[in-house]
């Protein structure tokens, strides 16, 4: 039996590479409704160079190459919310793949686990679907609230 892959150069590529392109692809797919209320739109992939691994030795870079990413993700910005007698804003959003030795949590922030998952473990298309779905309801949720302060 093989040994459960640990976090390294080739598991951070492959989220990084593969697994979040698809998975903007689905989130981009559900924010059509949403996106001609903005002026413009934004939805790329983002890497946290700055948390350090607590097991990690003094002044050791963190990045992709040495494998030691703790946080990767996907990070939208709606800009100029475009509505007669609204005044325009914009909204930003993550989702964030939180790195750990042996398996990584996604969700919207560092405290809400959506899914959980090993390194190597195939992506279903239902998962793609479903984190899609509940991360663009979430956004939504959002801009409700933020249209009902305006409206106060």
């Amino acid at each position: 039996m093989d040994a459960q892959p640990a976090r390294s150069k080739q598991t951070i590529q492959q989220l990084y590479n593969t697994i979040l392109p698809e998975l903007a692809q689905h989130i981009h797919r559900n924010l059509s409704p949403v996106l001609p209320l903005f002026h413009d739109f934004h939805l790329e992939r983002v890497i946290d160079t700055w948390t350090k691994d607590p097991a990690a030795s003094e002044g050791e870079e963190i990045s992709i190459e040495n494998g030691n990413v703790q946080q990767l993700g996907l990070r939208l910005r709606l800009e100029g919310f475009q509505k007669a007698g609204a005044e325009a804003f914009d909204l930003a959003k993550d989702l964030l793949f939180r790195l750990e030795k042996y398996g990584y949590s996604i969700g919207p922030d560092k405290q809400s686990t959506w899914l959980e998952k090993e390194y190597g473990q195939r992506w279903e298309q239902s998962e793609y679907n479903q984190l899609a779905e509940k991360w663009t309801e979430d956004l939504i949720d959002t801009l409700t609230e933020r249209l009902q302060g305006l409206s106060d």
